[in-house]
C-alpha cells in the first residue's frame, strides 16, 4: 500500500473512526484502525459492539491495507505538521509514514485478520436531517441508565410509526422523551439502541440541513451520512412500558420560566457537596410562587421564583441535578409542570404540543 493524503483530512477521519476503538481488549487488532487503499482511503474502527467507517480523499498510488494502532496512529498524526502525509506499507507491516521533515517506522498487523462490519441488508430507511437527530440524542441521552443490572435501560428506544419518531430514555429514576414529525413510513420501527452508539453518533453528526440514512435489521442498526457510516449492534430484549408509568391526570399545574427556574435550583444546590449529594431540593409550591430550600451540613439556603400555579399546594424534594438535566434539555424558554402529591413524579413539557416530556421522580423528604 502507497498512499499520500492532506494532514487535517486524515486526522478528521481517524478522530471519527477512534470513537468506535476499544481501549482494552485481549484482541490487540481491534485496538487498531484499518486503512484500506482502493479507489479511496477508507479508515475502519471495529470494537464488535460498534464499527464505524469513513472514507477521505487520497493519492492511491498503490492499493494495499493494514491495520495500525490507533492511539500510536492518532498521536502520531495530531504532532505532523500541516502539510502532505505520505504512508507506504513495507514488508512484513512494517509502516513508513512522512510528513515535511518527520519520518516514522511503526509495526502493524497484518489486514486480514480485522473483523468485517457486519453487512446491513438495506430495505426501508428512515430519512433525517442530522441537525435533528442531534438535538433528540442530545434531549434524551442524559436519562440513559448507566447501570449494567439493568442492561436494557443502558439504551434508547426509537420508535417510528406513521409521521412520528420517539426517542425515549429510562434510567429508573427519571424519563426522556423527545417526538418529531417526519415523513409517513411504510413500516413500523421499534429498536433499542446502545446509550454509547448514540452518544458517539452525536459527537460525529453535524448541526446543519444534511441527511443522515437509518437502516436496521434485528440485531443492528446502520446510520449513513456524508462520507461515514456507523453500524451498531442493538439491544435485545424488551423496554420499559414507559406509556404505563406516565401520570394522565394532575392536581397541580404550573408553568414556569425556564432560566430564573435553572438559577434558583443552581443557587440553591450549592450547599450541596460531594459528602452529601443525596440531599434533595425542597419545592414549596403556593400560590405563583416556589420557594426553594436545602438543608446540609456544609449549610442552608432558600430562595423562591416567580410562576403560574393552578391547584392545590404542595411541598416536595427533588435531585437537583436530574430537574437541572431536564430544564436544560427543554430548548424552549417556558415549561409546564405538573404534579400530583410528594410521592408522585413530577411531568416537565412544553406549553403547546408534545415535543418533549420529562418525568422526575421526587425524593422523600424528612421532616425539618
Amino acid at each position: 500500500m502507497k498512499i499520500s493524503c492532506e494532514k487535517n483530512v486524515l486526522l478528521e477521519g481517524i478522530n471519527i473512526v477512534q470513537k468506535a476503538v476499544s481501549t482494552k481488549s485481549t484482541l490487540p487488532i481491534l485496538e487498531g484502525i484499518l486503512l484500506k487503499a482502493a479507489e479511496k482511503l477508507y479508515l475502519t474502527g471495529n470494537d464488535l459492539e460498534l464499527g464505524i467507517e469513513c472514507h477521505i480523499d487520497a493519492d492511491i498510488q498503490q492499493p494495499g491495507s493494514i491495520v495500525l494502532d490507533a492511539k500510536i496512529l492518532g498521536e502520531i498524526v495530531r504532532k505532523l505538521p500541516n502539510d502532505r502525509v505520505y504512508i507506504e506499507v513495507e514488508e512484513n507491516n512494517s509502516t513508513y509514514i512522512k510528513c515535511g521533515n518527520t519520518e516514522f517506522n511503526i509495526m502493524g498487523i497484518d489486514a486480514n485478520e480485522f473483523p468485517e462490519l457486519p453487512y446491513i441488508t438495506k430495505g426501508e430507511k428512515l430519512t433525517l436531517k442530522q441537525y435533528l437527530l442531534r438535538s433528540m440524542i442530545r434531549q434524551t441521552s442524559f436519562a440513559i441508565a448507566t447501570n449494567e443490572n439493568k442492561l436494557i435501560l443502558t439504551g434508547s428506544l426509537l420508535e417510528a410509526d406513521d409521521d412520528s419518531l420517539t426517542l425515549v430514555s429510562v434510567d429508573g429514576y427519571r424519563l426522556a422523551l423527545r417526538k418529531e414529525k417526519i415523513d409517513s413510513l411504510n413500516h413500523k420501527l421499534s429498536v433499542i439502541i446502545p446509550g454509547k452508539t448514540l452518544n458517539e453518533l452525536s459527537r460525529i453528526i453535524k448541526d446543519e440541513e444534511e441527511d443522515i440514512y437509518i437502516y436496521t435489521t434485528d440485531k443492528h442498526i446502520l446510520f449513513e451520512f456524508d462520507n461515514c457510516r456507523m453500524v451498531s449492534r442493538l439491544l435485545e430484549g424488551e423496554f420499559l412500558n414507559y406509556k404505563q408509568i406516565i401520570p394522565d391526570e394532575h392536581k397541580l399545574q404550573v408553568i414556569a420560566d425556564v432560566k430564573p427556574l435553572i438559577d434558583s435550583i443552581e443557587r440553591t444546590s450549592l450547599v450541596i457537596t460531594s459528602d452529601n449529594v443525596k440531599a434533595p431540593v425542597r419545592f414549596k409550591i403556593t400560590m405563583d410562587k416556589i420557594s426553594l430550600s436545602c438543608i446540609t451540613q456544609t449549610g442552608r439556603v432558600q430562595d423562591s421564583v416567580q410562576v403560574e400555579t393552578l391547584g392545590d399546594d404542595l411541598e416536595i424534594g427533588f435531585n437537583h441535578k436530574y430537574f437541572l438535566d431536564a430544564l436544560k434539555a427543554c430548548e424552549t424558554d417556558q415549561i409546564v409542570m405538573e404534579f400530583n402529591t410528594n410521592l408522585n413524579p413530577c411531568i416537565i413539557k412544553p406549553i403547546e404540543g408534545d415535543k418533549f416530556l420529562y418525568l422526575i421522580l421526587p425524593v422523600r423528604l424528612k421532616s425539618e
